[in-house]
This record gives C-alpha cells, structure tokens and sequence, in this order.
C-alpha cells in the first residue's frame, strides 16, 4: 500500500519551472512576501511591536475537551424548526457574551442591521497612508473567461483557487487553468460540458500545497481530482458526502493525501486519498453531522514550508463554523476537540468567516485564527504548551461599524475586510486604525448563494443555510502570496500591497505633495502601516527614504515657486509661502540636512523675496529651542537684517542669543542693540563675540547711576537696565553665561575676579569731583538692596577658603559698612538688610569675617530710637529677621529687651522671651500689641496643651492668663470661656470671683454655658453648680430680658424655685408663667398669662384715638395666642371642670370690654375684639362641650345681645358642622 504522492512521470515534471517570479515582476509583488525564514518571519510581523497581553484575554483551559459526539448531541437553537422572521426583530442583542471592550476602528449599534448600519465618519486615512492596495483587472484571464463562455460553452465563472496557477470554475462544469506570467495563458481546461450537465456547475475549488492536484466540489455533490502537469483526471469521487448535497467548500490540508469537505447538508467529511497497487481510491468520514447543526465555513491550517517543523502542524488543526458556534479540532494524531466558542446572538443573514494566519506575539511564531459573524471580528491566539496540549487564548477583538462578507490576511499586521455593500477595508490588525476603503462594485462580485441554497439538486437545504448563503462568497475570492484575488462575472482582479515607494510616488501623481512627504516620514521613522519593499537595518532603510525625500523636496521647492501668485498681491504670495515654504524647512531639519537647507533650497527660494522672507521666518522656532546651531553666516546676517526691517527687535534679541554671532561684524551688532534697547542681547555679543564681560557693565551703570545718585525715581527702562544688571552680576559670580548657558570653565576664576574687582572699585573710569566713594556698590545697594545682598550672599557661598576668596569677602563687606552706616541716605530696611546678611555670613561655622560689634549696637539704636516713630512696623519686622539670621549673639540680651520694650516691639520681646522661656511674659506682648492681641487665645491654648512644656511653665502662664482674666473676656468673651472650659473646668468659680465687672461676667457666663454661643464644651464636663447657672439667668434678666425664655429652653442645670423667684423679682410675667408650667403649676401659670391679659385688655379700653392703636392690639393679641396655647398645651391632661377652669376666664376676659359697648364710653375697636373672642371659641371647642360655652356666654348677655350673638354662634356652628343649633340653644 503506498500514500497518495507516489508522483507519477508526470507528475515529477509538475512545477519544475514556477510562474510565480513572473508575476511578481508582473505585479511589483516584494520577495519578502512570498519567501519566508523562519527568522524573516519574525522579522516581518515585527513581534517586539506586537505586544499584546494574552493573559488579559485568557479562554480558560478546558481540562477535558469535548468530543465531536458530544458537541454533536448538544441542544442549540439548530434543533428548531426555523422560521424567518423580520430580520429586525431577531437578533435585539448582537452583543457576544464572550466579547471584552477594546479601541476599535469604530464601535457598533447592537441593533443595527446589514443595511442600517450608522454611518459613522472616520479620519481620512488617505491623507495619512496614501494609497496602501493597488489594485488591476487581469486583462488576459478575464478576456479568456469571456471567450470560453461564448466559443465552448463554458458557462459563467463560479469559483476561483490560486497558487502558482490560478484556477477559474464555470457554471457549466469546467476548470479553466491559467499561468501567472504577463501572459495570462490559458494552460489548461479540465472537464467537459457534457460532464458538467451531469454534475453541475463547479461550487468549490482546492490547489494542493505543491501545485500539483486540484480539487473541484460539483454543485450536485461530486468530486474530482486533477493532475496540473498533465491535465489528467485522477479521480472522480461520487460517494463522499450524502447524496442530493452540493459541495460548498473542498480544502486540501498540509498532508496531501487529506481533504476536507462540506456540503450544503452542513456536514463535514475527510477525505483520504490512497493508492493501492496502482489504483486510486479515497476513502471518506464523517467529522460533523448537519443533522446535528450545519457547518457552512470551514479552514484548515497551513504551514509554510519553513514553519513545517512547527510544534503545532503535527495535529493538521482544521476550523469549521456552524450557524451557532466556532469549532477547533485536531485531525491528527487522533481526531480531538480543541475548543468551542459560541457567537452569541447574531443577525441569521449574517455570513460566518474564519482566516487562519502565523504571527508573531512575545517572541513566538503561533497561528492565530480570526473568525467573524456580523461586525465583529475575534482572534485566537493558538498555541502549545510544555505538556503537549493546545492552548487558545483571545485577544483583543475588532468592533466595526458594518458586516462582514469576506475576511482576509494579508500579511500578519494587515487584513483586508470586505463588507456587505462590497466596499474593501483595509486594516491594522494591531493598531486596530483604518489604514484605506476601496469601493469594488466594478468588480460584479460573484456569489455562492445558489449552492448554498442548493438548486442543483432541488433545494433540499434548510432555510437558516439558504439565508446565509443570500452574501456567502467564499469560493469567489482566494489570496497567495500577499495577494487577494476576486473572482467576478466577466472578469479576475488582483488586489496587492503597494510597496512604500509606490505609495509614495502615488500620492506625487495627485499633486499631494506635502502628504507624499508625510508618509515618506513615517516611512522614515518606522511609523507607517502595511510597509512593503523596506529591507535592511534601521540605517540602510532611513537612508533609502531620505534620498527620496530630498529628490521630493527639490520638485516640491520648484513647484512652489513655479505655483506662486500674481507677483503683485503681496498679501497672497505671503500666505501662499507660508503654507509651503515651511515644509521644506522642517523636513530638511528632520533629516539633518542642513547643507541642503543653506545652499541648494536657500539659493533657490532667494529667487522670490517674499520666499525668502518666509524662509527666515522658519528658522525662527529652531532657533529658539536650541534645535537649528551652524547657521551659515550669510544666513545669519539675512535673518537679522529681516527682523530689523520689520521692526521686530525683540525677536532680534531672542534669536541673538541662541545664535553663534562670532563670525559676524560684532561692533555692527552691538550698536545696533544698544540703539534698540536689546541689552540681554548686547551683553551676550560682548560676552560670547568678544570674551568681555566688564564693558557691558559699565554701559548700564552710566545709565542708572546718575538718577539713583540725584535720588530721582528710576523711570521703567531703567528699572528694566538695573534688574538685568544684577542678574547679569550674579550670573557672572555664579559661573553661568548671560542669558542662557555656562561660561567655558576655563574662564569662570578670571571672570569672577573681574567682576568683583569692578565691583569693588574707588572710583569709576569717568569720575566727575563729586563722585562719591564705591560708585557701583553704592548704586546697587540704592537700587535694589536686598537683591544686591542676595547675590553676594550666593556667591559667598560658591566660594572655596583660598586666601583670595576671603580676602574678597572681607573687602566686599568693609566696603558695604563704610558706605550704609556712615550714610544717611539708606532706609531701615536697607541698613536691616545689610545687618540681617552679615548676621548670616557670622552666623556660618567656617566664617572668617570680622565685623566691629560696635556697628550691631549702633544698628539696635538706630532701630529702637523712640525719637522717630515713623515706619514701627517696618523696622520691628527688619530687627527681628536680623536676630533671626544669627544675629542675636552680637548684642546683649538684657539691653536689647529693654529697648525693645520702650520701642514697643513686641515681637522682639516675644522672641526674646521665648529664649528665656519666660512664656507668661509673651502673653503681655500679645496684650499689648494691637495688631496680635486676638492670637492670645491660641498662644496660652498650645503653652497649655502642647507636650513639652514642663508643669511650672504652664502654670507661671495660667496665673498670668487670670491676671489679666479681664482684658481675656473684654477681647473675646467666648475665646476665653472656651480656654476656662478646656483646661481649668474646676476654677471656673474661682474665674467668676475674678471678674467684678456685671458686664463682663454676663458675657463670660453665656458664652460658657449658652450652647448657641457656639463654644465646643461638653457642658456635662464642666461640673458646675445650680448657682453658677441661675446666677446667669439673673444676669440675663438684667440685660438681655427677652432672651431668657428662650435661653432656658437650651439650659439644664438650674432649680426652678429659685429661678420663678428671679423672674418674678424683676417681673418677667411670661417667663415665671413658662416656669409654673415646667413646675406642673399649670393653674399660677395661668393666673399670671390671664392677669397680663387682662391689664393689656384694660389698656386697650381707656386709650384714646391718638394712642397708637395697632401696638396696642397687637400686645393684646400676642398675649391672647400665648395664653391659648399654655391652655392647648395642657387641656389634654386635665379634666372637665380643670378645662372649663382654664377656659371660661379666658373666654370672659375677653368678652368684658364688650359689655362696655354700651355705656357711655365705648371702646374703639369692637370689630377687633369680637373677632379675637371668636378665635378663643374656636380654640375651647375642642376641649369644651358647646352648651357649656353657649350657657356662660347667654348668662352675661341682655336679650337683644342674645338674638345678635346667636347669629353669631349660629354661624360659627355652621363653620365646625353643627346645623342642629336650635335644639339644643337654651331659651
């Protein structure tokens, strides 16, 4: 028995002279995508790019994987009887459960269908890749397509295969075999029509790896097998499948004696191919029963022959997809399961697709399967374990914004998606970014959908399949070799990767020049997509790129000219450079082509004056960020002479000290900048053109000394002259260049000894008689003392202990003292600023100055002189830095405090004090100053409750704190009760004694117990007596009566016998009521709301017209509401003859001033009051019986008063309900 490949005579001879080297030459294809090493490989999908975290999007391993029978015996949504509804309606959510979200080309409506997809507006991707695919009709192919059709018969082309050859199935049965030379010839025809009336028109094509046997799938269910050397039939194969099935898809695997098929039933068959003793035979098994869930895709794995030796090749892995789920199984070394994965819900119409591809991913070459239903595409990263199993893992999947017809790899960064309105889509796999759409109607697609529907045999399929197969296209399209080929009506196209030169002189043939460069760029930087025909290392590849850069930046420079505008509209030819003239500059800097940039491009743009302009103006930016050195010195002399001219002198100065000026006219440069002011770049002319650092320091003094020595106000310029002079200054001492850089090093001990010596001179070069002594320390310390201080101050500290070094220091400070101290002309603060320094420089562990103690004493006089009380503030604040620098330790203590003292500097007794820790005394200097005394409060609070004070400390400021417990009180009463509360709770009594002031006291003590008053006390922690709160309360009575109701509501700690006897000592009426009724004395507290009812009443009664007649009632009608409601509060808890107790008073003390209606002085407001008893009716209605109210009121009322008040009652009654009135009114 021998397999299969036992090759024939003929069959050796097959391919011996490939085709595919002509249609590379045919087609620009790169060698690179066509032969690969497995080291290439890696080098091509660029995995050290392609890190993606296959753990994030981990399938779990299944420990057991399934078996084809019992995926077979699973119930899915197949085993139902299916009815097309409208597709709208079944597919609400599209979303796989299985799915993660990831950054997508774009994302998707889940209920948007083939033909309502959103359109969503991508970024235009030509603008940024150019054209990627290129893409031609194959005129030879296509023209003997249509002749075949017309002279034999040979119907319409149905599917296509393509390896070395490209094979085209008809409609009538034929395999039209063509090479793949510029030719186009037609090298074979297998079959005749008489066969193909009997099979039917071919559905499924298959070329095995080595070209040699081809495989056609027959519409009515058969099978043949060709020989591609001598066009001789092998076999014919009738028995393979159930009959009454088309063949949808025949594959070749890697092993040429097996195949795989799959017929419209859904079933899946392998098909090995033996022979035996010269006969031929194949024998067929079922893999995946339609009856069970029909299969209608499947893709199996191949290897190039580099990857042969792969791990995983040995299990020959094959993909299928039925109309529910992806399955994953392995052919050899047994037939095993390997993973399932369900879509989800999906659009029935929705076309299943699988791609497998080799790629790259953490440094390991491993198949990766895409597979897609709808518009979302899923990859699985196949790969093997230690132990020998397969593992998959998910990766990040792609979210479209439409459906999917046909998926494609093209290498393993690129696939080419085509959609169901037949639009190609070009995309990076990793990036997951839209790279081109291509629109390929003009292609006329064809379209499996009749074998799908399986006409040839009587349409025995089931209605999910046939709906399928509506867009279904898989025989129509066939890739090799980094080419996509489309099968359509009349004609072959092929679809390839443009190579990056191709793409780049695409977009020149558009006039797209400045995207050309771009992309060339990109190309440069190893940023661009899709890369074909870039080989080499990273340097060899740039250098390819520049070369063509520059070729385009020469044609780009001459277009510019050549397209410049009208030469007279300034304006337009200005923005017309504007928008070019940059490109060039920038692409010549990327590439580091200053030569060209300088020469060639600067010569040529010259040309044009306003191009040259443009042109200087670009170098602007570069120049400024340090980016653009070497400068030619013509160039340099344009650019300034350019910016002069516009009168754009600060951008002269800015460009001035990024620039290496020395081979320019330095003298030129100079006056020019002192002309306009351009001092930052004056100084760096002379510093770096000249190496001479004094010189431009004498310019500025001659500017400013003179107003600073008349004691005149600088104006703005020359305030800016004395800054940049003294920063200049102190750059020059620091070592560091003007304005930006470092001076060389070998320069910086000559630079500093010039300066200073500068500094530090007698008199200046141009002294007039009445110059006086150390004119520039003399002008820097006027202008600007505590700066100038500042910068000595630094450069002290940059200098070494050389014998130099310090005898410079103590110059410099001689000098200084000579001319502040024996100079009147210097405020307190600058003779502070010059004391505060030198304190610091003594201060220092290393310090090697002398200063005569004599001159802090003289400072301390002059600052605490009680004489002059101008500026107190100023000098406090100038003598307290200057103790705080050091200086301290140069006075003596005892004196300074007392002068301190008389001067009223409390913050210098403070600090004094806080020395001596005699912290009592400090709360006298927050008393006694205005400014601070409120910061009292937290001062004793921290002395008290911060650690590290000892026991005598804190009680030395406690007693001083109740000393002056007064003044505490009057400045914030309730700072202090919160002080007394939180740390002296027991002494609160002890406090009260203290404070003889009523005043005071009453504010101490509501501040204190008061809880309105805002305090954070815990009241129950304060311990006090009853007495301490009524003596409270009695202070309230006094002097704040009409919030001591209130104010009892909040407090607890006081006795009610004693405190009815203070409110009724100072006769608070309402409050001894609100006592009596807290008591339980309900009926006193009553007595004593009627009495002042009562006595309001009478008031009312005998006041004249000209009293003031709504005060009057309305004191009357408040009493009235507090009276009924003492009554309302209580009512409940009593009895009948307690209410009626209660109420008939109320009722008849309101009633009596009516009887007076009729005498001889009425009252004046009748109305009012009849209305107020009526509220005091309606009130005791609810607690008192009506004909007890009706009987009291018609036993004080005359016979006409009756009949006038029974209407009245009548009508009340009505108001509460009782229409009865009549019966029980008594006559």
């Amino acid at each position: 028995m021998e397999n299969e490949p036992d090759h024939e005579n003929v069959e050796q001879s097959l391919c011996a002279k490939t085709t595919e080297e002509e249609l590379n030459k045919s087609f620009n294809l790169e060698a690179s995508l066509s032969k690969f090493s497995y080291i290439d490989l890696d080098k091509e999908l660029e995995f050290k790019n392609d890190l993606i975290d296959d753990k994030e999007f981990d399938i779990p391993q299944v420990d057991t994987p399934p078996t084809l029978e019992s995926i077979l015996n699973e119930t899915d949504d197949e085993e139902e009887s299916f009815v097309l509804e409208d597709p709208t309606l079944l597919n609400i959510d599209t979303i796989d459960s299985h799915s993660y979200d990831t950054s997508s080309v774009a994302s998707s409506d889940s209920g948007d269908r083939t033909n309502l997809k959103r359109k969503k507006k991508l970024p235009d991707s030509f603008s940024l890749h150019g054209s990627v695919m290129r893409h031609s009709l194959l005129k030879g192919i296509s023209a003997q397509i249509v002749s075949a059709a017309d002279k034999v018969d040979a119907g319409l082309p149905t599917a296509i295969a393509v390896s070395s050859l490209i094979a085209v199935g008809t409609s009538h049965g034929l395999a039209l075999i063509f090479g793949k030379d510029q030719n186009q010839a037609l090298r074979l025809c297998l079959g005749n029509t008489s066969v193909g009336g009997q099979y039917g028109a071919i559905s499924a094509l298959s070329i095995n790896n080595d070209c040699s046997r081809l495989l056609c799938g027959f519409a009515k269910g058969q099978i043949t097998m060709w020989d591609l050397a001598s066009g001789k039939l092998l076999r014919s194969i009738t028995d393979a499948h159930p009959p009454g099935t088309a063949i949808l898809h025949i594959k070749f695997t890697d092993d040429p004696t097996l195949a795989i098929c799959n017929d419209s039933g859904g079933s899946v068959f392998e098909l090995t191919f033996k022979r035996v003793m010269g006969v031929r035979t194949c024998e067929s098994r079922c893999l995946f029963s339609g009856s069970k869930g029909e299969v209608c895709c499947i893709e199996p794995l191949h290897s190039k022959p580099e990857l042969k030796d792969h791990p995983i090749t040995q299990f020959s892995l094959l993909a299928m997809a039925s109309l529910t789920k992806i399955l994953v199984i392995g052919l050899k070394p047994s037939l095993k399961v390997w993973m399932t994965f369900p879509y989800g819900r999906m659009d029935p119409s929705s076309v299943p697709l699988l791609a497998w591809h080799f790629v790259a991913v953490h440094n390991y070459v491993n198949p990766m399967l895409a597979f897609c239903r709808g518009d979302v595409v899923h990859f699985l990263l196949v790969k093997r374990d230690e132990s020998g199993a397969i593992h998959v893992t998910k990766q990040k999947h792609l979210h479209l914004y439409y459906d999917l017809i046909n998926f494609t790899w093209i290498n393993s960064r690129t696939v080419v998606l085509l959609d169901s309105v037949e639009k190609l889509h070009v995309i990076d796999r990793q990036t997951q970014e839209e790279l081109e759409t291509v629109e390929i109607s003009e292609v006329q697609l064809v379209y499996n959908s009749s074998h799908f529907k399986s006409l040839a045999t009587g349409g025995n399929v089931s209605q999910a399949l046939a709906l399928v197969g509506e867009k279904a296209c898989y025989q129509s399209i066939s890739s090799y070799g980094g080419q996509i080929f489309y099968l359509g009506t009349k004609s072959v196209y092929v679809m390839m990767l443009r190579s990056w030169r191709e793409r780049v002189d695409h977009l020149l043939k558009q006039d797209c020049l400045t995207e050309a460069l771009a992309l060339a760029w990109s190309f440069h930087e190893g940023k661009a997509k899709a890369v074909v025909g870039l080989s080499g290392d990273a340097s060899k590849r740039k250098a390819v790129v520049a070369d063509r850069m520059v070729e385009i930046l020469f044609h780009y420079a001459d277009r510019a000219l050549k397209k410049c505008p009208d030469q007279g509209k300034i304006q337009v030819m200005e923005q017309h450079f504007q928008d070019t003239v940059p490109v060039i500059v920038d692409y010549c800097l990327l590439l580091e082509r200053k030569d060209l940039l300088f020469s060639q491009m600067y010569d040529k743009l010259s040309e044009n004056s306003v191009a040259k302009g443009v042109f200087l103006e670009c170098l602007e930016p570069y120049i400024l960020s340090d980016k653009l050195v070497g400068m030619t010195p013509q160039v340099m002399k344009d650019l300034i002479v350019h910016f002069q001219d516009k009168k754009l002198m600060e951008n002269v100065e800015a460009l001035i000290v990024h620039m290496d000026i020395t081979s320019l006219d330095i003298q030129q440069v100079v006056l020019m900048c002192w002309e306009n002011r351009l001092y930052d770049a004056m100084i760096y002319v002379y510093n770096r053109g000249m190496n001479e650092f004094i010189s431009p320091m004498e310019k500025l003094f001659r500017v400013i000394s003179p107003p600073l020595s008349a004691g005149r106000t600088l104006t703005d310029e020359q305030v800016v002259m004395g800054n940049k002079l003294l920063v200049y200054i102190s750059c020059c001492l620091a070592g560091r260049a003007y304005p930006l850089g470092d001076i060389p090093e070998d320069l910086v001990p000559l630079v500093k000894n010039q300066v200073f010596e500068f500094l530090i001179r007698l008199h200046s070069a141009e002294a007039s008689p009445e110059e006086e002594i150390y004119p520039y320390v003399r002008t820097l310390l006027h202008f600007d003392t505590r700066e100038f201080l500042n910068v000595l101050a630094l450069t002290f500290e940059d200098f070494k202990n050389d014998k130099q070094a310090v005898e410079y220091q103590q110059r410099i400070v001689d000098i200084l003292l000579k001319v502040m101290v024996e100079n009147s002309d210097f405020t307190p603060s600058q003779v502070g600023c010059l004391f505060t320094f030198l304190a610091r420089q003594l201060a220092k562990p290393d310090n090697t100055l002398f200063v005569n103690r004599t001159l802090f004493d003289q400072v301390l006089e002059f600052l605490c002189s009680p004489d002059d009380d101008s500026r107190h503030s100023e000098r406090q604040q100038v003598l307290l830095e200057l103790l705080q620098a050091g200086g301290i330790v140069q006075f003596e203590e005892s004196r300074l405090i007392r002068m301190a003292e008389k001067a009223e500097f409390y913050q210098i007794c403070e600090f004094m004090y806080e020395r001596e820790h005699q912290y009592d005394k400090i709360i006298d200097c927050y008393l006694r100053d205005p400014l601070r005394e409120e910061e009292v409060f937290n001062y004793i609070h921290n002395i008290l409750s911060i650690p590290g004070h000892s026991a005598e400390e804190k009680q030395s400021v406690w007693q001083k704190a109740m000393d002056h417990i007064e003044e505490l009180v009057s400045l914030k009463p309730c700072k202090a009760a919160e002080l007394v509360a939180t740390h002296f709770s027991e002494q609160i009594e002890i406090v009260i004694k203290k404070l003889q002031n009523q005043v005071l006291l009453f504010k101490f003590l509501r501040s204190l117990l008061d809880p309105r008053e805002g305090i954070h006390v815990n009241q129950e922690s304060l311990q006090m007596p009853p007495s301490v709160t009524e003596q409270f309360i009695e202070l309230l009575c006094q002097f704040d009566p009409n919030q001591v109701i209130e104010t009892l509501q909040v407090l607890e700690c006081y006795r009610l016998e004693e405190t009815i006897q203070i409110t009724q000592k100072y006769q608070l009426h309402e409050v001894t009521a609100y006592l009596l009724e807290k008591k339980g004395d309900i009926h006193g507290a009553f007595l004593i709301m009627l009495k002042r009812l009562q006595s309001k009443l009478q008031e009312i009664t005998h006041q004249d017209e000209k009293a003031k007649e709504d005060l009057s009632l309305k004191d009357v009608e408040d009493t009235m509401v507090e009276t009924i409601a003492l009554c309302q509060r209580n009512s409940h808890n009593l009895n009948q003859q307690q209410r009626e107790a209660l109420w008939f008073p109320l009722l008849e003390a309101m009633m009596a001033p009516q009887k007076l209606s009729g005498s001889a002085a009425p009252h004046l407001h009748p109305e009012a009051l009849r209305s107020l008893t009526m509220q005091v009716l309606n009130s005791m209605a609810a607690f008192i019986a009506l004909p007890s109210i009706l009987q009291r009121i018609l036993q004080h009322e005359t016979r006409q008063e009756k009949e006038k008040e029974k209407e009245k009652i009548q009508q009340h009654c009505d108001t509460i309900g009782l229409s009865n009135f009549q019966m029980i009114f008594l006559p």
